[in-house]
């Protein structure tokens, strides 16, 4: 679990990092080895009030596969420790045991949610006292909203590991199917997407393709320009229905499957 939030919080800086350094390269009047300086930059990207949007950047391909794995993990891993075994076998029941599992999941999610907008909070005021500039704090408006959206988005993919661990009754196969699908399989059928309508359509509502224009429809894919995930493929509002009703899903088909199936 630890590993998993340190690495987020690592490629959430990693976001930041190609969009702040060309500014603070231009500032200091930094030239490259090639002899040219950086190419213009927007400073605007490094102040505390547009944490709301950058916190949100990394969310849709790198956050969620991370909390993919970590949903894969909480459940397949009751699998093959013998935990789901050991507790049925004592009279404890399915449904509550496998909601309260994925409840346990969820707190870990908003969890991660705070930790990473305060870390990112922190980034911009330590770059912006460093480059001497006032102090604009977000709305709490873009706040909730980002959260929100941030939330719908990592907690889809982290039911949805939850979902392939208990499938998969272990987390080794649950964990590379997820990665399979959310890094290398939707970004191909978007790429064949180009050629075909049906599959076209199919791609917009696939999850990947809804939580990234889900983010892609609050901080615009202009600003999340570069990175991989926030889309602009479908509206806002159809992608936030999408990913709840995935997030549904993802609850029923767990219950189900717990419900219905030998636990060996």
């Amino acid at each position: 679990m630890w590993i998993t939030l340190g690495a987020w919080l690592a490629l959430s800086l990693d976001v930041r990092l190609p969009v702040h350094l060309p500014v603070l390269h231009q500032r200091r009047g930094v030239v490259h080895r090639r002899g040219h300086h950086p190419r213009p930059a927007d400073s605007r990207s490094l102040m505390p009030d547009a944490v709301p949007h950058v916190f949100l950047q990394g969310m849709p391909m790198f956050g969620g596969a991370l909390t993919m794995v970590l949903g894969a993990l909480v459940a397949g891993n009751g699998y093959g420790w013998g935990t789901w075994k050991t507790l049925f076998s004592q009279g404890v029941r399915r449904t509550p045991a496998v909601l309260g599992s994925m409840t346990a999941l969820t707190i870990f999610v908003l969890a991660t949610l705070l930790v990473t907008l305060g870390f990112d909070l922190a980034v911009s005021l330590i770059i912006t006292a460093a480059e001497g500039q006032d102090v604009v704090m977000p709305s709490a408006g873009d706040v909730v909203q980002a959260f929100g959206a941030g939330f719908l988005v990592l907690e889809m993919w982290a039911l949805l590991g939850f979902a392939l661990g208990t499938l998969a009754r272990g987390p080794a196969l649950s964990v590379g199917l997820g990665l399979v699908w959310a890094l290398v399989v939707e970004n191909l059928l978007r790429g064949v997407g180009r050629l075909l309508d049906w599959v076209d359509a199919l791609t917009a509502v696939l999850p990947g393709t809804s939580a990234g224009s889900l983010i892609g429809s609050i901080i615009g894919t202009g600003d999340g320009d570069g990175t991989p995930g926030v889309l602009d493929t479908v509206g806002g509002g159809q992608a936030t229905a999408t990913v709840a009703v995935y997030v549904a899903l993802a609850v029923v088909l767990s219950v189900v499957l717990v419900r219905r199936r030998d636990v060996a």
